[in-house]
């Protein structure tokens, strides 16, 4: 499947809550136009149904990419009216954390090209990343075409196989998390130090997105950790506690990443 397939046989949203929508938005901005796209969402949102797309009118007889963004509990009620176009060139694209590509494949038939991919929060705001693995019956275009899609809202990387989606999950699919909670540690820590609370919270919202914007500079983060760090001073003081080796960041990162992954696997095998 190339691009210009789905401009021939059009494209499939199953569900359009939060990421269904903010990958809608990027292509209609691209200039996807709105009668290729076949939404099905049972509450559609006021701003889909403004959109102009086909609202929950069925689904045309072959696409290009059914694009299944439902919640994982609600899978096995929504993949059944799509059973028809299985075992055929229509790709299905699951961006559904968790959902293995076997998944599909028992649900879909066993011939079914399927790309599972999983992105994170920050696709809200085109600043996500997502990460694909197609099965056997996924060709390079299926994943070029994928990709374009998919770089609507973000980044995206493809793997070299399925069981490393686990640790995607653990990284870059719940880090946004972890990043959130460090803004409020970081804010309880400057209340403890004699800042008001919304001082405290404006300042570590802002610190941790320009140092975020800063390190897609594409500068090796370890570099920009020492154009900050001058010696004896400040910041080295502050980071001798965080890079203890024993007791800081890094082996609590390494826990926090290993029991999400751990979890994600758990839930991928039922």
């Amino acid at each position: 499947m190339q691009e210009s397939e789905i401009a021939k046989r059009g494209l499939v949203l199953l569900g359009c809550g939060k990421m269904g929508s903010a990958m809608l938005e990027g292509w209609l901005a691209r200039g996807l136009p709105k009668t290729l796209v076949w939404v099905m969402d049972p509450h559609p949102s006021d701003w889909l149904s403004a959109q102009g797309v086909r609202l929950n009118e069925g689904v045309p007889e072959d696409p290009a990419v059914v694009l299944i963004a439902v919640k994982p509990q609600m899978m096995a009620d929504a993949l059944p009216s799509l059973q028809a176009l299985g075992n055929g060139t229509t790709v299905f694209l699951s961006v559904a954390a968790g959902i293995p590509i076997a998944t599909f494949e028992r649900m879909l038939g066993a011939h079914s090209p399927v790309i599972r991919a999983m992105p994170n929060t920050p696709a809200a705001v085109g600043r996500g990343i997502t990460a694909i693995i197609g099965n056997p019956h996924v060709s390079e275009g299926d994943l070029d075409a994928a990709e374009a899609l998919l770089s609507a809202v973000g980044e995206v990387v493809r793997l070299e196989d399925e069981s490393q989606m686990d640790a995607v999950t653990g990284v870059s699919g719940s880090g946004p998390a972890y990043v959130f909670h460090m803004i409020e540690c970081m804010a309880a820590a400057g209340v403890a130090e004699g800042l008001s609370p919304e001082l405290a919270l404006q300042l570590a919202r802002a610190t941790v997105a320009g140092a975020g914007a800063l390190a897609m500079s594409g500068e090796d983060p370890g570099q920009l950790r020492k154009n900050v760090t001058s010696p004896n001073g400040t910041t080295q003081a502050g980071l001798e506690v965080l890079m203890n080796a024993d007791t800081g960041l890094p082996p609590l990162m390494k826990a926090v990443v290993r029991a999400a992954a751990a979890r994600s696997k758990e839930l991928a095998n039922g």
